[in-house]
């Protein structure tokens, strides 16, 4: 509804992302006023599911919080949990972690690159319609995606929610054979993604630079994946043990999802967090396509994070196909974990940022609280301060191409609103 000098721009119901939101901005005497990214999925509690579970039930319980990232969460909690437990895993069960991870990665990026975010780019309403003008293209990006479930199938036992992974490892390794039948798909796949880092660099990209903190987890003898100690654009870097200290979540009244600040400040998580920190330790066949492409060493255009999503991929295939040079398999599969009272934490680079868990166990090993800060939730206050400055950016355009626009800029970040809304804020008043 537009006034002469009061304007309401609204999405009810956001398209092209996971989960259910909608998103609010006001504009006043042509000054933007509240912006909401309001997610009203309904909560899901999983941090109150897990109370009063066994230490080893995490992984199988939080993978059910995405069906997109599900490895995500189960890396995340065996590490909380091992940390608790005081036990460190050996460099082969980290391999085949990362190993796995690196499907997740592949399957989730192709995912949002093709069929969310490029139609928005190439002037579609969808994937459907992208398809019937440029059919070859989509195929390939479900191409690159097949790839990587079949990744994860073959060493989490399934594509989606995987059922071989344990805390202290897996259950039963792969063997060499299973692993070196996905070296040709591998191949094909890394070809695949150097030329959708080509397509993707080729679109045009509306002006918008942001100045969010970044944060990512960090390694200086790899790109950070499958753990990894938690690194500030500011310069900051702290063990995963004090993110208490550093990340605050708070509740707002239009979501369903807890907000976050990291050090008292808005933050970004995820790809273009993660590209600007550790771009050195990326692969050289990504440097180099990332270079030929003109992908800048830091960028803070949101736009241009469907190439960063895409030189990840390549990232991702390039890493797969190393581990599986020298594999072999991890025995035993797994270290046991015995129980132990403790708090541990635990963190990994889900595709769309740093996901965090805390666990307290007792002497029994039975969870007493649990804490889950997904990236979307992070991620927030971000792009609510994106729509804030895309909007007063182009106030003088109609409501409707500046309500696309300010869905497309949601959509920059492949949000997960499901992954968000797993809270739970409850008081009791018994007087």
């Amino acid at each position: 509804m537009t006034h002469r000098n009061t304007r309401s721009l609204q999405v009810s119901a956001l398209a092209r992302v996971e989960g259910e939101g909608a998103m609010r901005v006001t504009v006043d005497d042509g000054r933007v006023g509240d912006v909401a990214l309001q997610i009203y999925e309904p909560p899901r509690f999983f941090e109150a599911l897990l109370r009063g579970r066994a230490h080893t039930e995490p992984p199988d319980i939080t993978a059910r919080i995405c069906g997109i990232c599900p490895v995500a969460y189960q890396i995340s909690a065996c590490h909380a949990i091992e940390d608790a437990c005081g036990v460190r895993v050996p460099e082969p069960v980290r391999q085949l972690r990362r190993l796995l991870y690196c499907g997740e990665w592949i399957e989730s990026h192709a995912l949002h690159i093709y069929l969310l975010h490029a139609p928005d780019f190439l002037g579609y309403p969808g994937v459907v319609e992208l398809a019937r003008d440029h059919r070859q293209v989509v195929e390939r990006g479900l191409a690159l995606k097949k790839v990587g479930n079949l990744l994860i199938e073959r060493v989490g036992g399934r594509s989606i929610h995987p059922v071989n992974v344990r805390v202290g490892g897996f259950y039963r390794a792969p063997t060499v054979a299973t692993l070196a039948a996905l070296r040709a798909p591998l191949h094909r796949a890394l070809r695949d993604a150097i030329a959708t880092v080509e397509w993707v660099a080729g679109f045009d990209f509306p002006d918008l630079t942001i100045d969010h903190d970044f944060l990512a987890l960090s390694d200086p003898d790899r790109y950070a994946i499958e753990d990894g100690r938690p690194r500030v654009s500011t310069g900051v870097t702290f063990p995963v043990a004090d993110l208490d200290r550093h990340v605050v979540e708070h509740q707002v009244p239009y979501s369903t999802a807890l907000h976050a600040t990291l050090d008292g400040r808005r933050y970004l998580t995820g790809p273009l967090a993660r590209y600007a920190l550790n771009r050195p330790q990326l692969s050289a066949p990504a440097l180099r396509v990332a270079d030929r492409v003109g992908l800048e060493p830091v960028c803070r255009n949101p736009f241009r994070s469907i190439i960063v999503r895409a030189v990840e991929v390549v990232h991702a295939i390039v890493e797969a196909l190393t581990i599986l040079d020298g594999y072999q398999p991890p025995d035993p599969p797994y270290v046991p974990v015995p129980p132990r009272a403790g708090v541990g934490y635990g963190a990994s680079e889900a595709p769309r940022g740093s996901l965090f868990h805390r666990y307290t166990l007792d002497s029994a090993g039975r969870i007493t609280a649990a804490l889950i800060v997904p990236p979307t939730a992070q991620n927030q206050a971000a792009i609510e301060e994106d729509l804030r400055r895309l909007v007063q950016d182009r106030i003088g355009e109609p409501d409707t191409e500046l309500t696309a626009a300010c869905e497309r800029a949601i959509r920059n970040y492949d949000p997960c609103i499901s992954c968000a809304t797993h809270f739970l804020d409850l008081t009791v008043d018994r007087a």
